[in-house]
């Protein structure tokens, strides 16, 4: 696995992949940009609504205190974009990476695996509804995990385990549809689901390193590409797919 992720690593910044590393930074940073905008408005305008709100109820005795109070609560607000920004990346990879997906894959089979079929692109529709759904479901573990953060760092851990298992689980996913129906795919998953997730943790790991994070899509694509051809070996039937096995279990 060691040698998955070197090998996945040393790859990202070769010639052909720095074309897709840098559509993939660029929309990565354009996905955080609106986010973090989208959300300083809203919070600024709870502030002011809020401000408006109590002052209404508790009169105008309260407007200077109340008006501090609304500034304070703006500079936070804005620490908060940006938080929440950092633990949103995952979720803004997740969408990144079924854009990706086969543009890395290729590559990677290519280079490493020249002697085996390569596998079959996934349909866009399936590669995006896999990312949205991926995004949707770490945005949500992520709101439940959150009161969690103020226990002295118990949140931190449960975020970083939260998100080896979906970053695990999706990368290699759409590794396997390439040689497999949805349904195969996600059932190797299971199978192996203990590998997969320490698998996922090298993916938490890079994805937690400011800046780096923003190849993140490359990385764990390459890596789970590695990954589930290892745990595939010879298989005859994972050669050569079918547009028909592709669509099974939709």
């Amino acid at each position: 696995m060691i040698d998955a992720a070197i090998k996945a690593i040393s790859q990202i910044l070769s010639p052909p992949m720095r074309t897709i590393l840098w559509r993939s930074i660029g929309l990565a940073l354009v996905l955080v940009t609106v986010l973090a905008i989208g959300l300083q408005r809203l919070l600024t305008w709870l502030a002011t609504a809020g401000e408006g709100w109590a002052e209404a109820m508790l009169g105008p005795n309260f407007h200077g205190a109340l008006e501090v109070l609304s500034w304070i609560i703006s500079i936070a607000a804005g620490f908060g974009v940006v938080f929440g920004g950092i633990m949103l990346m995952p979720a803004i990879t997740s969408l990144i990476a079924s854009l990706f997906v086969d543009d890395v894959a290729d590559l990677v089979e290519r280079e490493h695996y020249p002697a085996e079929r390569p596998g079959q692109a996934l349909p866009v529709g399936i590669a995006l509804i896999e990312g949205v759904k991926a995004a949707a479901l770490t945005i949500l573990i992520y709101l439940v995990a959150l009161p969690f953060v103020l226990l002295a760092g118990a949140g931190f851990v449960i975020f970083f385990i939260a998100t080896a298992w979906l970053l695990g689980r999706e990368y290699f996913e759409m590794a396997a549809m390439r040689f497999r129906s949805p349904a195969e795919a996600k059932a190797m998953r299971r199978d192996n689901a203990v590998t997969v997730f320490i698998a996922g943790l090298f993916i938490a790991a890079f994805v937690s390193i400011p800046i780096v994070n923003l190849a993140t899509p490359l990385f764990g694509m390459a890596f789970m590409v590695h990954l589930h051809k290892r745990l595939s070996g010879a298989r005859p039937e994972l050669i050569e797919p079918s547009p028909e096995r592709r669509l099974r279990g939709l």
